[in-house]
């Protein structure tokens, strides 16, 4: 799921945003150590008006969100530069990363729901009469 938001252009601002994502994913994976940050997937971009400034959202696997954070964060003036290499426009934004927590909070939702669905003493649910025959 992608992240968008922008009153410029929507059709433009969307295919740079995919683009900075796809881009940025594959610098990240091919180029930088992520051992100390675990395994990171990029989630959205979403670009300011004028295109100079883009946060990049993104969920972490075996780390610690704010080990992400801090590399992302720290490399993010190469990975502009980067960037700039490989995008044809004028003004390549700036990045700030960000973790992601909507997937977190979705899973917790659905867990939250399956042991409200749940039958038993604490659900809510009565539980089903067992068959004497």
């Amino acid at each position: 799921m992608s992240r968008h938001k922008s009153k410029a252009i929507p059709g433009r601002n969307l295919r740079l945003a995919d683009q900075i994502q796809k881009d940025l994913a594959g610098i990240i994976q091919r180029e930088i150590d992520t051992t100390r940050a675990g395994l990171i997937t990029l989630s959205g971009v979403e670009l300011s008006t004028d295109y100079a400034h883009a946060k990049v959202y993104f969920t972490v696997l075996g780390a610690e969100p704010e080990a992400a954070t801090a590399l992302l964060n720290e490399k993010a003036g190469w990975l502009h530069s980067q960037l700039y290499k490989l995008l044809h426009i004028h003004t390549v934004p700036t990045l700030r990363f960000f973790h992601d927590e909507q997937i977190a909070r979705g899973i917790e939702m659905s867990i939250l729901i399956d042991r409200a669905n749940r039958p038993g003493p604490h659900s809510g649910v009565p539980d089903e009469p067992e068959d004497q025959s």
